[in-house]
């Protein structure tokens, strides 16, 4: 049976939380009262980076451009920094550390309904006033609030327009939406709009550039990994509870089957610490809880996960042997996303692919790509153009 795309499969409505939207607004009004005091306010544009949705993948690449415009603005002095999440990891992810005490992070409960979020945002937007708004994948915003919202705001409006399910599209009629953007960014993958006149193509966005990844055995030392040559294989614990809770099984098995062989790290986000999923055979496992994971990637040797725009992009970028499996996501289409050699189907094939990976890396030693692009960094100078 076909899956229907509407307004509630776009944000599925849950009892509202008043507290919680009175306590978000209050912290909203404090921060833009301390940022009127900030004598360098004025002289900075603002950026409210729009990165609602499940999972790690949205914040984690507002993040990477977040960085990246502090890094590489060409503008006078570096935008100001906004960012609204409702990640249900956000809360254990040192996001004020990755930004800068100076930049505004707002976190909203991944619970709230429909109706709750499309008035906290309506608000927002009216207490940061924005230089630029960029909104990440959804051009109707999660729940379609952005719809309504789009066409009075007085400022650069910016999509980064990923690879999204024909359905969607079609059934939510996104081509008529896009007109409300002033650019269109396509972050390193195929997309539907990639030809839009307002659309520009960068490589992957990534949270580190190259000059910042840890060198080899300082990576391994964060992985606490105490030999300098045996093989590290990082299983990636993130997405649905019951996805994460598999992988660390399957953390474990690799752990005991693979023994003086490799060693194994499962690396998931802190907030796994309160699912108590380490019980039974999954406590022989060591696992970290590290974010972002890309700085120690040069002392991984695999990485074992799904096939998520991160996981895949920072694989790829640095050299890395990804052993992933697509998972069914109601937008992202990660079994398009993952080439052959990188895909398996099941988790039982994964395991295969592991341990012949692992022998595989005593053969040949490790392979590091020393440099790559990072596409955030464009996509600063592509927002930029727009006011500069």
């Amino acid at each position: 049976m076909t899956r229907r795309w509407n307004r509630a499969t776009e944000r599925n409505g849950c009892p509202q939380r008043a507290e919680l939207v009175q306590r978000k607004r209050s912290e909203v009004a404090v921060e833009m009262g301390n940022d009127h005091r900030d004598s360098t306010a004025a002289s900075s544009r603002r950026w409210l980076l729009y990165a609602l949705g499940g999972g790690l993948g949205h914040v984690t690449r507002a993040v990477a451009l977040a960085r990246a415009a502090v890094a590489h603005s060409l503008d006078a002095s570096p935008p100001r920094i906004w960012l609204l999440t409702n990640s249900p990891f956000a809360d254990s992810l040192p996001l004020e550390s990755e930004l800068d005490c100076g930049r505004r992070i707002v976190r909203i409960d991944p619970d709230w309904s429909r109706d709750a979020v499309a008035r906290y945002v309506q608000e927002l937007l009216g207490k940061v006033r924005p230089d630029v708004t960029i909104v990440d994948t959804f051009p109707r915003g999660l729940g379609g609030e952005l719809v309504a919202l789009l066409p009075a705001l007085r400022c650069h409006k910016v999509l980064v327009h990923r690879d999204l399910n024909p359905a969607y599209v079609e059934q939510m009629q996104i081509a008529e939406v896009l007109g409300q953007y002033d650019r269109l960014l396509v972050p390193g993958e195929q997309a539907v709009f990639a030809d839009h006149p307002h659309a520009v193509a960068t490589p992957p966005w990534l949270i580190r550039d190259a000059g910042e990844l840890l060198p080899e055995q300082e990576a391994r030392r964060m992985l606490k990994v105490r030999s300098d040559h045996v093989p590290v294989v990082a299983v990636i614990g993130c997405g649905k509870h019951e996805e994460i809770k598999e992988l660390r099984e399957l953390a474990s098995a690799l752990t005991l089957q693979l023994a003086e062989r490799a060693e194994v790290r499962f690396i998931t986000p802190a907030l796994e610490r309160k699912q108590g999923s380490s019980e039974g055979a999954s406590s022989q496992v060591t696992s970290l809880h590290l974010w972002p994971f890309l700085q120690a990637i040069r002392g991984v040797s695999v990485i074992v996960g799904s096939g998520g725009y991160n996981t895949v992009h920072e694989a790829r970028a640095t050299g890395t042997r990804l052993i992933a499996c697509p998972r069914s996501r109601l937008y992202d289409r990660q079994d398009r996303r993952l080439r052959r050699q990188e895909k398996v189907l099941t988790i039982a094939d994964m395991h295969v692919s592991v341990v012949a990976a692992v022998e595989q890396a005593w053969a040949e030693g490790p392979r590091r790509v020393t440099s790559y692009p990072n596409g955030a960094t464009e996509a600063v100078a592509a927002i930029e153009a727009l006011y500069i």
